[in-house]
C-alpha cells in the first residue's frame, strides 16, 4: 500500500504580529519618524484626490490613503542606495523613499519640513498634474514616478512591470559588491503574473538581495483576492520557491518595519531574496475619490472596519501615549504640511476666469513645452564622438577570413576583455561550446560571472537586463534564442525597455543591448522563424541594427555595446556557416549609428535590403544583369534609417525595389516604402515595389516552409518584371 509523508518547505514562512510590549520597545525616534512620514503622505494624497475630483489631474489619481502604513514601515530600514520599484498605486512608495533620502535626522522630536521635504512635496505634485517642474518633467503623471538619487527607480503603469528590474537591480548591487539591496513594491494582482513568479524563481535560483513586496490590499479594481487565487494568503507563495517569506498585517507599521528588518538582515548578509506580505485596504475606489462602496463591491460595514484600523492613527495612539509627543505637536505637524501643500498649490494653479468663483486652473507657464514631445526617446549619440570608423574598403589593416559566427564569438570577447560592465545572459549561453549555435564561445571561461545562463523565463531575465541597464553600473547583453520569443517579453522589451528613457523624462539612459536570431529555413517552423524588423521598429525607443557580414558585424555590435539606447542586434542563422573578410585581430572599430552601405552600383533601379536578403539581392541582380544599386541598410529603425544614401541612390534610378524575407503581415518594408514614397515621390517613375514572403508564418515541411519564405528566385522574378523598359 502506498504511504505518505507530509513534506516541509525549505524556506519558512511566518506571520508576524505586535504586541503593546512591542510599541513600548520600539525606539522612539522610529515612531515619530514614521509619523512624520505618514502624516505628509496622508495630506499629501488629500490634495492630490482633491485636485483630481476639480479635474486638475488628467488621468488616474490611485490613491493610496490606508495603505501608507506598509509603505512607511518597510522603507523606514532603507538607505539611499537601496533601490525600490513601485506599482502604478505608488505615490506613498516614492515619497516614504524620497523622505528617506533627505528628512533630517530630528531626534526626539517629529520630523521638520525642510526646504528638501518641500521640494519632493512639490516636484511629486507636479509630476502627478504633468507639469515641467516634476520628477519626470510632466511625462510620468500618477503612475511614472522617478528619482534615481533617492534610490526611486519608477513606479510602473503596467502591473508587475517593475518587478523583473528590481531583480536586475539587486544583480547590480551584488555584482559591485555592496550589501545593497532592492525592494520591489506590487499588488495581489501582480503576485500571480508570470513575469512576477518568474522573477521569484530567477531571484531565488541566483540569490539575489531583492526583496518581495505584496501590498495585499484585498481587490484587484473590484474582484476580491478570494476570487483570484485558490491560495488567498499570497505569502505562500515565497516557500514554493525557495524564499523566506513573512506575513504582517500591514495597516501596523511596526510589525512591517520588524518583518523588514528581519528580511534586510536576511538579504544584507547573503542570504538571497524574501518576500513581505502586508495585508492593506485602500479606503477609495481604484481611481479617484470615492469609496469602493459606491460601486457595490464593497461594503460599508467592511470600509469602517478597516478605517478603524488607520495606521495614521494607530502610530499616533502609540506615540502619545508613551509622551514621544504630545497632541498639539502632532496637529502642528498637521497644520504644517497643510500649509506647506497650500503654498505648492499656490505656485502651480490660479484662478480660473472662465470657470466658478472658487475655480482655479494650472498656470500656463508651469506646463511642459509642446515642442518637448519627442525628446528624449533616444538619447544625442555624443558617446559616440572620438570613435574610430572603418569601412571594409577603406581598411588598412590586416585582415583575414572569418566565419561569421566567429566572429559575433570573438567581438564580444574583445568587448568582455576591455570593458568590465559588459554581462551577457540568456539561455543556455553559459554552455554548450557557446550556446546553441557557438555565439558566447569561450566567453563564460574567459570572463567567469559575467555570462549567465538563465531560467526559460524571457520576461525575468529581459525585464532583469532593463533592471541592470537604468542602474548603469552594467551593460547587459540580452540573447534571446529566438526572434520569435520576443512576445513573450513583449512586455519587458516594448513598455519597459523602449519606453523607459522617454517615461521617465528623458534623461535615463539605456544601454541594453539584445541579440537575436533569425531562423527561416531551419525547419523550425512557425514560432522559431520570424524577421522581427517590422515588429520591432514600430517602438520608437528601440534603436535595430542588421549586419550581414563578419566586418560589419564587429562595427556594429561594437556601436551596439557604446549606446546609451536600447539596441537590438538581429542575426540570420544562414550567415553564422558563411565567410567574410574582418580584421585579424584588431576588432576595436566602429560602424557608427545611421549609415547604410552601397554593396553595388547601378543607374536603373535601387535595390534596398538587410541581413541575409542583401547577398541573395546581389546574386539575382548578377543573375538577370539589371544595372541596380543595392542598399544594406545596416540600421533599420526609424531614427536610425541612412536617408541621405536613400535618397542619392534614389533621385538617381528613379525606381526601388524593397526586398525582405518574412511574411507580409509583419513586413519592415511596407512601412519603407510608404515613406520612401511620401519622401521621394516626384523622384519615382513607378510605386515601390516589394518581395516580401508569404502570408503564413513558415511551416516545418521543407516544401512549405521554402513557399512561405523569400529567396533569389522571387527576387528575380521581381527584377525581370519591374526592370525599366
Amino acid at each position: 500500500m502506498a504511504t505518505s509523508r507530509p513534506l516541509d518547505a525549505s524556506a519558512p514562512w511566518v506571520e508576524l504580529s505586535t504586541t503593546e510590549e512591542d510599541w513600548d520597545r520600539a525606539d522612539g525616534d522610529v515612531l515619530l519618524q514614521a509619523l512624520g512620514q505618514l502624516i505628509w503622505i496622508r495630506t499629501f494624497e488629500q490634495h492630490v484626490l482633491d485636485l483630481a475630483g476639480q479635474g486638475l489631474v488628467h488621468g488616474p489619481a490611485h490613491s493610496s490613503i490606508g495603505q501608507e502604513g506598509g509603505a512607511v514601515g518597510s522603507i523606514l530600514g532603507l538607505r539611499s542606495d537601496d533601490q525600490i520599484t513601485g506599482s502604478h498605486r505608488g505615490h506613498h512608495q516614492f515619497l516614504a523613499k524620497a523622505f528617506g533620502h533627505v528628512a533630517k535626522a530630528s531626534p526626539g522630536s517629529l520630523p521638520e519640513i525642510t526646504p528638501d521635504v518641500r521640494t519632493v512635496l512639490e516636484r511629486t505634485l507636479a509630476e502627478i498634474c504633468g507639469l515641467a517642474r516634476g520628477y519626470c518633467r510632466g511625462r510620468g503623471g500618477s503612475m511614472h514616478l522617478q528619482w534615481r538619487e533617492a534610490g526611486a527607480m519608477g513606479t510602473n503603469a503596467i502591473v508587475g512591470g517593475g518587478v523583473p528590474q528590481a531583480a536586475g537591480f539587486a544583480w547590480a548591487d551584488r555584482q559591485a559588491g555592496t550589501d545593497a539591496v532592492s525592494v520591489t513594491y506590487f499588488g495581489d494582482g501582480a503576485v500571480n503574473i508570470g513575469s512576477v513568479l518568474e522573477t521569484f524563481n530567477l531571484a531565488a535560483a541566483w540569490k539575489l538581495p531583492i526583496c518581495f513586496f505584496i501590498e495585499n490590499n484585498q481587490y484587484a479594481v473590484s474582484t476580491h483576492v478570494s476570487e483570484a487565487t485558490g491560495e488567498p494568503r499570497l505569502s505562500a507563495r515565497g516557500p514554493g520557491f525557495g524564499i523566506p517569506s513573512w506575513r504582517v498585517d500591514g495597516m501596523d507599521p511596526l510589525a512591517v518595519h520588524l518583518a523588514m528588518q528581519q528580511a534586510l538582515e536576511f538579504m544584507r548578509g547573503g542570504g538571497g531574496p524574501t518576500l513581505i506580505e502586508a495585508d492593506v485596504y485602500r479606503f477609495f475606489h481604484q481611481n479617484g475619490p470615492y469609496p469602493g462602496s459606491a460601486f457595490g463591491y464593497r461594503g460599508k460595514d467592511e470600509e469602517r472596519a478597516w478605517r478603524e484600523r488607520d495606521p495614521l492613527l494607530a502610530v499616533r495612539r502609540h506615540v502619545e501615549r508613551r509622551g514621544l509627543a504630545s497632541a498639539e505637536e502632532i496637529d502642528r505637524a498637521l497644520a504644517d504640511v497643510e500649509t506647506v501643500m497650500g503654498q505648492i498649490e499656490a505656485d502651480l494653479l490660479e484662478p480660473d476666469p472662465d470657470g466658478k468663483p472658487s475655480a482655479r486652473r494650472i498656470k500656463a507657464s508651469e506646463w511642459p513645452d509642446r515642442d518637448f514631445v519627442d525628446v528624449g526617446i533616444r538619447g544625442d549619440l555624443s558617446e559616440f564622438d572620438g570613435t574610430r570608423h572603418e569601412e571594409l574598403a577603406t581598411f588598412t589593416g590586416p585582415t583575414r577570413e572569418w566565419r561569421f559566427i566567429d566572429a559575433v564569438a570573438a567581438v564580444m570577447d574583445r568587448r568582455m576583455s576591455t570593458d568590465e560592465s559588459i554581462v551577457v545572459l540568456g539561455e543556455d549561453v553559459h554552455k554548450l561550446k557557446g550556446g546553441t549555435n557557438g555565439a558566447t564561445r569561450d566567453l563564460a571561461a574567459h570572463h567567469p560571472g559575467r555570462v549567465l545562463g538563465t531560467p526559460i523565463s524571457e520576461n525575468a531575465f529581459t525585464g532583469l537586463g532593463c533592471g541592470i541597464a537604468l542602474d548603469g553600473r552594467y551593460k547587459p547583453v540580452v540573447e534571446f534564442m529566438y526572434a520569435d520569443f520576443m512576445w513573450v517579453a513583449a512586455d519587458q522589451l516594448f513598455n519597459q525597455v523602449a519606453r523607459a528613457r522617454h517615461m521617465f523624462g528623458g534623461h535615463s539612459a539605456v544601454p541594453f543591448v539584445l541579440r537575436s536570431k533569425l531562423a527561416a529555413g531551419t525547419g523550425y517552423g512557425s514560432q522559431h522563424s520570424m524577421d522581427p524588423a517590422g515588429i520591432l521598429t514600430t517602438s520608437a525607443g528601440l534603436r535595430v541594427v542588421a549586419p550581414s557580414d563578419p566586418f560589419d558585424y564587429v562595427g556594429l555590435m561594437n556601436a551596439a555595446l557604446l549606446c546609451q539606447d536600447p539596441v537590438v542586434v538581429l542575426e540570420s542563422v544562414e550567415l553564422y556557416a558563411t565567410r567574410g573578410t574582418a580584421p585579424a585581430d584588431d576588432l576595436d572599430h566602429v560602424l557608427p549609428v545611421g549609415r547604410a552601405a552601397l554593396r553595388r552600383e547601378g543607374s536603373e533601379l535601387t535595390v534596398v535590403s538587410y541581413l541575409g536578403m542583401v547577398a541573395k539581392c546581389l546574386q539575382a541582380v548578377e543573375t538577370t544583369g539589371v544595372d541596380a544599386d543595392v542598399v544594406d541598410l545596416r540600421w533599420l529603425d526609424r531614427a536610425s534609417l541612412d536617408w541621405e544614401t536613400l535618397e542619392t541612390s534614389i533621385k538617381k534610378t528613379n525606381n526601388v525595389l524593397i526586398v525582405e524575407e518574412g511574411a507580409i503581415g509583419t513586413s519592415y518594408g511596407g512601412w519603407l516604402a510608404d515613406e520612401i514614397q511620401r519622401r521621394l515621390f516626384d523622384w519615382l517613375d513607378q510605386p515601390v515595389q516589394r518581395v516580401t514572403g508569404a502570408e503564413a508564418s513558415p511551416s516545418i515541411s521543407k516544401v512549405l516552409e521554402r513557399a512561405a519564405i523569400a529567396g533569389v528566385e522571387e527576387i528575380v522574378a521581381a527584377l525581370e518584371q519591374i526592370r525599366p523598359a
